[in-house]
């Protein structure tokens, strides 16, 4: 389902309209998304230790990453060797098709179903939806995760959706050098995973989120004072959020596994894939409300691209980056003193594996 979506928007027919873009999209992110949410409890199931669960997302974040990474050269190697742009992108989406084919089988064989997380895998559904979300409700840590989730989410969609906007009417960087800092931005992220990933197992994954956020918020609160064609300067900021993005990826969901053993502690079933569901619809709220408040704020603030001016790249740079350094710092209030520790998922751990050696000996 995925693959048709993907391969019809990177292929469109001449003289399509906004129809085609939506039922399309749709479709593919409608596919995706029957993807990740199973993929993603999939990986909180594979381990129910506290710092193996984040070496798993460190690998998984971090192979992502990559793949970004060269699709982007795949696309800028096609139209080096005189590809269009359409048929480039058109390359990609059958690229990336073929090679699901292929990998999908290969990964499903090699990492089958295992014992290590029964308590996890033999919990089912059980009540209306109204119940089960009662149940979630009741999930403190849960609660307060996915909240500081979706805020960060809006900290990191803002300049994502102002990005090249940024690029071009703020930095003053021309069509060949916006592709550079998107490279350094996730090429960094990428070298940084290592690092967040030891430093999790030394202090905690909440206290290194706190502070990949904190350092993000530094760089970000930089922005305003970085002048037109100060390149160097823009680009010290993209290594620096991008280091702060590695942890984005990979400690929350490390912390969302460890909220699920929470979960099936206190209401004697783990809902994993329901957790991760609306992990993914936070996410997608969270950026679609970055564009929501981010392109009309800029409106509002007097910004035009037709005609910036001096007041109107101030008011860019402000929205761009000091409304999200503020987000983080928010985040990081939120987080700081959140419950599970290291110590704290090794009770309930503990405490659910009595619970399955009783089922066991009951059966």
């Amino acid at each position: 389902i995925a693959g048709a979506g993907l391969y019809m928007v990177l292929n469109p027919p001449a003289g399509i309209g906004a129809g085609y873009l939506l039922g399309w999209s749709l479709l593919l992110y409608a596919g995706w998304t029957m993807v990740s949410v199973p993929y993603m409890a999939w990986g909180a199931e594979l381990s129910a230790d506290y710092n193996e669960r984040t070496r798993i997302t460190a690998w998984r974040e971090g192979v992502g990453l990559l793949g970004l990474v060269g699709a982007g050269a795949l696309i800028s190697f096609a139209t080096s060797m005189g590809w269009s742009e359409a048929d480039s992108t058109g390359a990609l989406a059958v690229f990336a098709i073929v090679l699901g084919v292929i990998a999908f089988p290969i990964m499903l064989y090699l990492v089958p179903e295992k014992p290590g997380a029964p308590t996890l895998r033999r919990s089912t559904m059980h009540g209306t939806p109204s119940q089960a979300l009662r149940t979630l409700v009741r999930n403190k840590p849960f609660a307060r995760l996915l909240a500081a989730w979706f805020l960060n989410g809006l900290a990191n969609g803002v300049p994502a959706a102002l990005f090249f906007i940024y690029l071009e009417h703020g930095l003053g960087a021309d069509v060949q050098q916006r592709p550079l800092f998107i490279l350094i931005y996730f090429v960094a992220a990428v070298v940084a995973i290592p690092a967040w990933k030891f430093a999790a197992t030394r202090i905690g994954k909440h206290r290194t989120w706190c502070g990949a956020m904190a350092l993000a918020a530094t760089a970000f609160a930089t922005v305003p004072w970085i002048g037109q064609g100060d390149l160097l300067a823009f680009g010290v900021v993209c290594v620096i959020t991008g280091l702060a993005l590695g942890a984005d990826l990979v400690i929350p969901p490390a912390i969302q596994a460890d909220v699920v053993d929470y979960g099936a502690l206190q209401s004697g079933e783990a809902r994993t894939g329901l957790l991760f569901a609306l992990w993914g619809m936070s996410t997608k709220l969270a950026l679609a409300l970055a564009v929501g408040l981010s392109l009309p704020g800029l409106e509002i603030a007097g910004f035009s691209p037709e005609t910036p001016g001096e007041e109107g790249r101030r008011a860019l740079a402000v929205i761009y980056a000091l409304g999200p350094a503020v987000i983080k710092l928010t985040v990081i209030a939120l987080i700081w003193r959140f419950p599970l520790t290291a110590e704290k998922h090794g009770v309930i751990r503990r405490a659910l594996d009595r619970r399955e050696a009783r089922l066991n000996r009951t059966q």
